[in-house]
């Protein structure tokens, strides 16, 4: 073979050779091609789904905190609701008990159970009852035969000053180390939780049985019981 010949079969052969390494890399480019793409699909479908995931527990979280919220601002509402309710009826207790304290014929026999029970309460035999100045011009001329009888073996003076009261009476023993205010504002101060327990059960009774709704204000000497 000449020269010529030997150098156009090599390079005959080179390029026989290079299609072959190119048809080879084509292929392994397009298969590269393929499994990256996969991944990629793959990945994207993975993040997707991930991201699904946690939009949906992220609104599950929101829905759950405004739920929560709403709670809480309805709880405060009802709390309120309720204060209210319960301020609302002990003012007008107190327009109730200031009304009573003004008719003397309905009030006196009152007037007197709260001294008997006040000076049985005190183990003393000289004590000292103080009421408001319209009580006490009520009783200043009739003390001795009213009050007598209420706690025979004791002597209860009647107090030269008043006291700042609605009604009621404070009894306390000489010496001032002993007292029993039997005033309105002192047992409804001492009977406060009791009086919110019971105008609140009263309050929620009257809203599911409107035949009851009259009760409350027919029953408001309950708010002075005199054991």
């Amino acid at each position: 073979m000449s020269k010529a010949g030997s150098v156009q079969a090599l390079e005959e052969a080179l390029l026989s050779r290079a299609q072959a390494l190119a048809s080879e890399y084509l292929v392994h480019g397009r298969e590269a091609r393929e499994l990256i793409l996969g991944k990629t699909n793959a990945s994207l479908h993975q993040r997707e789904e991930q991201e699904t995931l946690f939009a949906k527990s992220l609104g599950e979280r929101i829905y759950r905190q405004r739920v929560q919220s709403g709670e809480l601002a309805m709880s405060a509402e009802l709390d309120r609701l309720r204060w209210t309710w319960v301020q609302s009826t002990l003012e007008k207790a107190q327009t109730y008990l200031s009304r009573l304290a003004e008719d003397e014929n309905g009030y006196l026999p009152i007037l007197a159970r709260l001294l008997k029970q006040a000076a049985g309460a005190i183990e003393r035999d000289e004590l000292v009852a103080r009421v408001s100045s319209r009580d006490m011009e009520r009783l200043r001329g009739r003390w001795e035969s009213w009050s007598g009888p209420l706690a025979p073996d004791k002597h209860i003076v009647l107090a030269s000053e008043p006291i700042d009261c609605t009604g009621g009476i404070l009894v306390q023993s000489h010496d001032e180390r002993i007292r029993v205010d039997n005033t309105f504002e002192g047992r409804i101060e001492r009977l406060q939780d009791e009086l919110q327990r019971v105008i609140l059960e009263r309050l929620f009774a009257a809203m599911t049985a409107s035949t009851e709704a009259g009760s409350f204000a027919g029953k408001s000497g309950a708010f002075l019981p005199v054991t």
